[in-house]
């Protein structure tokens, strides 16, 4: 056996001159930057720069004029200004500081947000500032977790489709809890890559406490990607199958945690110490949870909703596989959605006989069981659906897109992946002429642009062995430019628009609003429909399915109810104007005059609350307005069974409501928003609070007796209080009955 010799130590010579920067230190803070500029050494020099120009624009075009925006979501900015007055109200969720209701969701999207105005103060900025930067960390991370698997380039297209998705920069511009939501899945997902790489059971547990987190945030719609995630694992994970299925066990129990201590503590928590909770029928969490919020967006089968249905249509418009594509949603998520569709076939085919871990094949499987189980569920639900839950959709399609057109353009040597690239270019650009096409009037040129461009480019793709390179680069971005040149528009519109209301939309305002483009016949009433922006479009008939009979639509600020369901109304993208002092309504806050702010702010501190109003988002605009807790009658809608009569009647004896504001909502007996709404379909005139009102109930999938309470309070009111009239709004002084 033979023994090395040891190495002897090496003199080093000392040098003669003193270095120029001394230290061990120095050297690595000069490189940071360098580091951080350029990215890995692996990488292409264009990759580091390319990202970093993505989250510099999305961030521009995400913050753009925030403040515009103003309240945005009153309902929910009154929310955080109540967690911003109460630590109980934070955790519950409060709707107002002295906890009488809650929002009828989770509180986790609130809670950065009342952080937020906590440390800057109550603002848009401070509200909606965090929205924005969830949307930049969203982009981030969806070209981190396409990165770790595919080219730079997958991965920066991928994020740009998401950064570009016009409905994503709605919401991310918005305090609606869709923001935070995606956020959570996109690091689920990502999480979920990295347990794939190396069956790291921790990698799981992440992912499942990121749904669970997203299940306080939105409640069920959180889970729509739990079977994505369990499929791929299921099926690419490293260990063995009995290994597998305990890991995703593991990471089961840890979204049930994530999703339940919180659950538990309200649930634990006495009635008589947590407020009402908003969305149920009685006080129940589970309740909000299985019905409103849950199954019953499935079936319509939501009691205290305004909505419902069954069958192949319901009230929020046709359902089926179409769905996603029609004149409501398509243009917010969809341009895309066959580019997507098209590439998930294709690389799943050619990676049929790949081995079981296979990456890419994994990688498609997740992003397209996220995809196709998440619009199957919007496609088909009967109850409450909204053209924004779309967000939900855009880092899939973005992530398909981004590892599909790489993967394919890879592979073009093979005609099969040739041709499904060029299919997928031609359906782009013929997609894309489509949707313009219901904004004929908005950039026409466009439309005929992308339509030209995408021919030129297919029949490109098709001849690419034979073309030169030059060629091919420049049939590259030519091919990236028909892809994002109409979303980036309709993006620009959004970030230039200001928009409020509870159901906003993406889009330029000639495309009429909640009802669907001008003269396309939307889910509500086509151009009777609720405009997007400010200023009223002409006047219309509704559509086939809309609210009410055909007529001529108004053309004030308030609702037109022979027009279909609202009529034109002025206001913000997607709203109903609440200007003037009005009473506000069902879609948007009233914004109330100086006058009336001073009214409700006399002896504002001897009230638990200064005022009384149905319906969540009328009680908004006042308590935005006034800085002081106004009670929400019936919740969000006015048809929670809360207070009663009797319990109103009792805390008005008890001096602890000022002022009770007549009209708003889907309460006040339905005699304010809804009453008219019975009148307008023929039974009961305006105002009706019972006739009319139950009509109106009915007609929207729900009981004649869902709003008894806010209707009895309202009556009561009426009955024994006298009313006054300031900036436009009724008030009743609960401090001193008639006579």
């Amino acid at each position: 056996m033979t023994i090395a010799p040891p190495i002897e130590p090496q003199a080093v010579e000392a040098p003669t001159e003193e270095p120029a920067v001394a230290g061990p230190v120095q050297p690595l803070r000069r490189s940071w930057p360098k580091r951080f500029v350029r990215g890995r050494p692996e990488d292409p020099s264009w990759a580091r720069p390319g990202l970093l120009i993505l989250l510099a624009v999305t961030a521009g075009l995400y913050l753009w004029d925030l403040g515009s925006q103003g309240w945005a979501n009153a309902f929910y900015s009154a929310a955080v200004q109540a967690g911003t007055k109460s630590w109980k109200a934070f955790f519950f969720g409060s709707f107002d500081s002295s906890n009488f209701i809650s929002v009828d969701k989770p509180p986790a999207s609130l809670w950065i947000m009342e952080l937020s105005a906590r440390m800057f103060g109550l603002n848009s900025w401070s509200i909606l500032v965090p929205q924005a930067l969830e949307g930049v960390a969203a982009v981030g991370i969806v070209y981190a977790t396409i990165k770790r698997w595919f080219s730079p380039a997958a991965a920066l297209i991928g994020g740009a489709v998401l950064a570009l998705t016009p409905v994503a920069a709605l919401m991310f511009r918005y305090n609606n809890p869709d923001a935070l939501l995606v956020l959570l899945l996109v690091i689920a997902a990502y999480a979920t890559v990295r347990a794939l790489e190396r069956g790291n059971t921790w990698w799981l547990v992440l992912a499942g406490s990121c749904v669970g987190f997203g299940f306080i945030t939105k409640m069920l719609q959180a889970f729509l990607v739990v079977p994505a995630i369990g499929l791929v694992y299921l099926i690419a994970g490293p260990p063995k199958l009995g290994r597998r299925i305990f890991q995703l066990l593991m990471g089961g129990v840890a979204m049930v945690v994530a999703a339940g201590w919180w659950v538990a503590a309200v649930e634990l928590t006495p009635a008589a110490d947590r407020p009402y909770i908003g969305g149920s029928q009685n006080n129940s969490l589970f309740n909000l949870i299985f019905g409103y919020n849950g199954f019953g967006r499935i079936t319509g089968n939501e009691t205290g909703s305004v909505g419902g249905g069954g069958g192949a249509t319901s009230m929020w418009g046709p359902t089926g596989w179409t769905r996603m594509f029609n004149s409501t949603f398509g243009t917010q998520a969809s341009w895309l959605i066959p580019a997507a569709l098209v590439m998930l076939g294709a690389v799943l085919w050619m990676t049929r006989r790949a081995h079981r871990q296979d990456r890419t094949r994994a990688a498609f499987i997740l992003w397209g069981g996220w995809l196709i189980a998440t619009a199957a569920v919007f496609s088909f639900a009967q109850g409450i659906i909204h053209p924004y839950y779309t967000v939900a959709l855009a880092p899939a399609i973005g992530a398909l897109v981004g590892m599909g057109a790489v993967e394919l353009w890879r592979h073009r040597h093979q005609w099969f992946a040739r041709a499904a690239l060029a299919v997928t270019t031609m359906l782009t650009a013929w997609w894309a002429f489509a949707l313009l096409g219901r904004t004929p009037t908005w950039f026409p040129w466009l439309r005929g642009v992308i339509l030209g461009v995408g021919i030129a480019v297919t029949i490109g793709i098709l001849a690419a062995p034979v073309i030169g390179r030059s060629a091919r680069r420049a049939l590259t971005f030519l091919g990236i430019g028909v892809a994002f040149a109409a979303p980036l528009f309709f993006t620009i519109d959004v970030a230039a628009t200001p928009a409020s209301g509870a159901i906003p939309m993406a889009g330029p305002s000639s495309g009429g609003g909640f009802g669907g483009p001008a003269g396309a016949g939307g889910t509500f009433a086509g151009r009777g429909g609720f405009p997007r922006r400010g200023g009223v479009p002409p006047g219309g008939r509704s559509a086939t399915g809309g609210f009410g009979p055909p007529g001529v639509s108004g053309t004030g600020g308030r609702p037109s109810f022979g027009s279909g369901f609202a009529g034109p109304v002025a206001g913000g993208r997607g709203s109903t104007a609440g200007g003037g002092g009005g009473a506000g309504g069902l879609l948007n806050a009233p914004t109330p005059s100086t006058a009336l702010v001073k009214a409700l702010q006399s002896d504002a501190s001897q009230y638990t609350w200064v005022a009384a109003a149905v319906g969540a988002n009328t009680a908004a605009g006042y308590q935005l307005g006034t800085g002081d807790p106004v009670m929400a009658i019936g919740g969000f809608n006015g048809t929670d069974p809360d207070p009663s009569l009797a319990a109103f009647e009792k805390l008005v004896s008890e001096g602890k409501v000022h002022y009770f504001i007549s009209g708003g909502g889907f309460g006040g007996g339905f005699g304010g928003f809804a009453g008219r709404f019975g009148g307008a379909l023929g039974t009961g005139g305006p105002g009706s609070a019972t006739t009319g009102g139950a009509t109106a109930r009915s007609a929207l999938g729900g009981s004649p007796t869902e709003s008894r309470d806010s209707e009895a309070i309202t009556s009561w009111v009426e009955a024994h209080y006298t009313s006054t009239v300031i900036g436009g709004v009724t008030l009743y002084d609960l401090s001193a009955q008639k006579g």
